[in-house]
């Protein structure tokens, strides 16, 4: 008999490809199957909630998998052998076990992004955050911002050529806040495509900068065309910071299990 588990982990994306297995490329994803096939001396394959690009951190992540051990009294155990083996830059906190048609992408409530950008310059945050010295408008980059909550057709800002079906997204939180010398933009909704995050940072960015008007927004979400948008934001300042499910997808362990 499979059981289901789902493992939350989290990582920083600069040595790798992205989350999904690429051919002959260090991914999160491959490293994850042989860390847990090692130890549960079965073949597992995760399946992730979405897929970060190269370079791109987690601070938050879900994958699910399948194994013909019952884990109920070993989760916790199987976080600490999964650390001792897995690389400094990928980390386990918790491995639950969940019902059987729970799916990690596509159970998922919301997903939330940060994208952080530092005005002086820091060798100490360079793999995190994206340097960019030049003025910015934090109040016409909001004003263009709050227009996301009026749409849900985002292909201007999708990557071009991808297999998603559809380009309906619903955002529910989209602010930049000044945090000393730092500016962090946080978005919240319930997919995003591929790309998405940086292709909008970059164009509110040409906003901030004057290169836009905050209204403009319009136009370039209207046109359904990638190139009416501006240049994608940097991978490198970019972290997925949550994601939600419901509560009813997640099993309560019993004693007698």
């Amino acid at each position: 008999m499979l059981h289901r588990y789902f493992i939350q982990l989290s990582y920083q994306g600069t040595q790798y490809h992205g989350w999904q297995i690429q051919p002959d490329l260090p991914t999160i994803q491959n490293i994850l199957n042989k860390a847990l096939s090692t130890i549960l001396r079965e073949n597992i394959e995760v399946t992730g909630a979405g897929r970060t690009d190269t370079g791109v951190h987690a601070k938050c992540f879900y994958a699910h998998f399948n194994s013909l051990n019952k884990l109920s009294q070993k989760e916790s155990n199987l976080v600490f052998q999964l650390n001792g083996i897995l690389p400094c830059d990928i980390a386990v906190q918790k491995i639950v076990r969940v019902n059987k048609e729970a799916h990690a992408r596509f159970n998922a409530i919301s997903r939330t992004y940060e994208y952080r950008i530092s005005q002086v310059k820091d060798p100490f945050t360079r793999d995190f955050e994206y340097y960019f010295s030049g003025k910015l408008n934090l109040e016409t980059m909001n004003q263009a911002a709050r227009i996301l909550f009026d749409y849900d057709d985002f292909t201007s800002f999708s990557k071009l050529h991808t297999q998603t079906e559809s380009n309906i997204c619903k955002v529910t939180e989209a602010v930049w806040e000044k945090k000393g010398d730092k500016l962090v933009f946080t978005i919240k909704a319930d997919r995003f495509l591929r790309n998405m995050v940086r292709a909008i940072v970059g164009t509110l960015l040409q906003v901030g900068t004057g290169k836009l008007k905050p209204e403009d927004i319009r136009n370039i979400i209207n046109s359904k065309n990638r190139s009416a948008a501006g240049p994608s934001a940097p991978a490198h300042g970019l972290m997925l910071t949550n994601i939600e499910y419901p509560e009813n997808i997640f099993m309560v362990h019993q004693e007698n299990e």
